[in-house]
C-alpha cells in the first residue's frame, strides 16, 4: 500500500510539468516584471527592482502553503473530477486575457469552473479531446469544488500577507487638483501547487470512511495541479504594507467562512451553489471595500512641509543599507534643511565621503542615520521622491 502511494505521488508530481498553466504563469510573471520596470523608468528614470523580481516571487511562498494544503486535501479526501481541473485551467487562461491580474484568483477561476461543471453535467456537454472526462460527470453538484475554493482563498490571503507587501512598486500621479502625489501598486502572480484526488484506478481506499468528501468513486489517482493566484492593489492613502496585509487578513477570513460553510454542502448540494456564488461576490466585495477605503483617505505620499517623503528605496543602495523606509521623511541632509530634491542633492555634495540624515519615521519621531559613502554608490543614495518634474501616470483622486 505504501509503495503504491509513493509511486502515485511521484507520477502525480511529474504531471505538474505537463500542465500548461505552469509555463503560462512563468510567462505572465515575466511580463508583469517588464511592464513594472518600464513604468518605473518613466516615472523615476530608474527601476526599483529588476525585471525578474516578480518571477522570483512566483514559487517560494506557494510551495510551502501548497504542501500544507495538500496534506489537508489528501487527509480529508477532497476529491475533484478531472473535468473541473481542465475547466479551472481554461478559466485561468481566459480571465488572464482581461489583463487584470486580479481576476486570476481562485474565487474567479475555481468559482467559474464550479458553475461550468454543473452546466456541462446538466447538458451533457464535453470538450474535445477530453470527452471521457466530461461524460463521466454525474448530473449533480460537486460540493468538493467549493471546499477546495475555500481552502484556496485562505491560501491566497496568506500569500498576500506574507509576500504581497514585499517589493510594492512606487509610481507618480497627479491628483484631480493637480497635486503631485505618490502611489504604491502591487501586481503579482503566484503559483500554488496542490495535490488533488481525482477519480482513477490506482489508489484503493485505505479506510472505509475515506475519502470523507467523496464524489461517488471508489478508486482515485493523485495529480499535482498548479493553481494561479493573481493579486492587484493600488494604495495612495496609507502605508502599502499596512493596507495590503489588512486586505490579506480579510481574504483569509472570507476563505475560512467559505470552507466552514462548504462542509454543509455535502448534506444539501443546493447550498453549495449558494456558497460558491457567495465566494465570488465576497471576494469582489473585498476588492471594492479596499478601493473605497483608500479613496476616502487623504494622500499619504505627497509633498510635506517637514521635508522630502520617501516613496521608494532601491535595493542594495546606500539608502537601503542605512535602513531608510518607505513613508519616512528626510528633514535634513548634512545639517541642511531640505524641501526639494535640488537642495537634497546639493547638501549631499557638501561631504562626498559621508552623509548624515535627520529622518522623521512613520510615527513622526526623529532619528539620525549616517553612513560613509564610497566610490560607485548611487549619487542620490538610491531614494525615490515625489516631485514635479517627473512623468506621471493617470490622474488619481
Amino acid at each position: 500500500m505504501v509503495q503504491i502511494w509513493l509511486v502515485e505521488l511521484l507520477k502525480g508530481t511529474g504531471k505538474l510539468f505537463l500542465h500548461p498553466v505552469l509555463y503560462y504563469l512563468v510567462f505572465l510573471a515575466g511580463i508583469l516584471g517588464v511592464m513594472r520596470v518600464k513604468r518605473e523608468r518613466k516615472n523615476f528614470h530608474i527601476r526599483a527592482h529588476d525585471a525578474y523580481f516578480e518571477l522570483r516571487q512566483l514559487f517560494p511562498t506557494g510551495l510551502l502553503i501548497g504542501l500544507i494544503l495538500s496534506v489537508i486535501v489528501i487527509a480529508a479526501g477532497i476529491a475533484v473530477p478531472f473535468a473541473a481541473i481542465l475547466l479551472i485551467a481554461g478559466f485561468t487562461f481566459l480571465w488572464s486575457l482581461t489583463t487584470n491580474v486580479r481576476w486570476v484568483s481562485p474565487a474567479y477561476t475555481v468559482g467559474a469552473a464550479f458553475f461550468a461543471v454543473i452546466l456541462f453535467a446538466e447538458n451533457n456537454w464535453s470538450i474535445i479531446p477530453y470527452t471521457d472526462a466530461f461524460h463521466s460527470l454525474d448530473d449533480k453538484v460537486y460540493p468538493s469544488i467549493v471546499v477546495l475554493l475555500g481552502l484556496l482563498l485562505i491560501a491566497e490571503g496568506l500569500m498576500i500577507i506574507k509576500n504581497g507587501s514585499i517589493g510594492t512598486s512606487p509610481k507618480l500621479a497627479k491628483s484631480k487638483r493637480g497635486q503631485s502625489i505618490g502611489v504604491h501598486e502591487l501586481k503579482r502572480i503566484w503559483m500554488l501547487p496542490l495535490f488533488l484526488l481525482v477519480p482513477g484506478n490506482a489508489l484503493q481506499l485505505p479506510f472505509d470512511w475515506w475519502p470523507v468528501f467523496h464524489i461517488g468513486a471508489k478508486e482515485f489517482s493523485l495529480i499535482l495541479v498548479p493553481f494561479a493566484i493573481g493579486f492587484h492593489q493600488q494604495v495612495k492613502g496609507m502605508l502599502p504594507k499596512e493596507a495590503i496585509q489588512l486586505h490579506g487578513r480579510r481574504v483569509v477570513t472570507l476563505g475560512s467562512i467559505i470552507t466552514l460553510l462548504s462542509v454543509a454542502g455535502y448534506w444539501n448540494p443546493l447550498l453549495a451553489i449558494a456558497i460558491g456564488a457567495f465566494a465570488i461576490i465576497g471576494r469582489e466585495s473585498l476588492a471594492l471595500l479596499a478601493y473605497m477605503k483608500d479613496e476616502g483617505l487623504p494622500f499619504y505620499f505627497s509633498k510635506k512641509n517637514q521635508g522630502l517623503m520617501i516613496i521608494g528605496v532601491i535595493p542594495e543602495s546606500p539608502a537601503s543599507k542605512m535602513g531608510l523606509q518607505v513613508g519616512e521623511i528626510i528633514a535634513k541632509v548634512n545639517g541642511v534643511v531640505v524641501r526639494d530634491e535640488r537642495v537634497f542633492y546639493e547638501a549631499l555634495q557638501k561631504n562626498r565621503a559621508h552623509c548624515k540624515l535627520d529622518v522623521l519615521d512613520t510615527n513622526g519621531e526623529i532619528r539620525f542615520v549616517q553612513r560613509a559613502l564610497f566610490e560607485g554608490d548611487h549619487h542620490e543614495l538610491g531614494i525615490l521622491f515625489v516631485y514635479d518634474e517627473r512623468k506621471y501616470d493617470e490622474k488619481i483622486g
